[in-house]
């Protein structure tokens, strides 16, 4: 088992910058694919973006390519989503996911942190 915990969330103006952080336990973790995922009230789930095992395949939505960069440092077990340049429709609660195997863009994952709210202003 995993569990993981996000951390970093908060409230910025549009334009802003915030890193989201995922802690996770276990001795396995470098096994795991990587992902983020958001939900806007309202909203479905989506995709925002992954990495594989040891970086090597990095995914991100459309909507984030450019301003949004994950990164993994495996020695502490720790995932990270910096978000820059952020936009009001970026608020959503961030969800931090694991995955054992093959990385993945859909919600198709093992293990999932409880979430960290992220609201832009405008």
């Amino acid at each position: 088992q995993v569990q993981l915990v996000e951390s970093g969330g908060g409230v910025v103006q549009a334009g802003g910058s915030l890193r989201l952080s995922c802690a996770a336990s276990g001795r396995t973790f470098s096994s795991y694919a990587m992902g983020w995922f958001r939900q806007a009230p309202g909203k479905e789930r989506e995709f925002v973006a992954a990495t594989s095992q040891r970086s090597l395949s990095i995914y991100y939505a459309d909507s984030v390519k450019g301003r949004f960069t994950i990164s993994r440092d495996n020695a502490k077990n720790t995932v990270y989503l910096q978000m820059n340049s952020l936009k009001p429709e970026d608020t959503a609660v961030y969800y931090c996911a694991a995955r054992r195997g093959i990385m993945a863009i859909t919600s198709d994952y093992d293990y999932w942190g409880q979430g960290t709210q992220v609201t832009v202003s405008s």
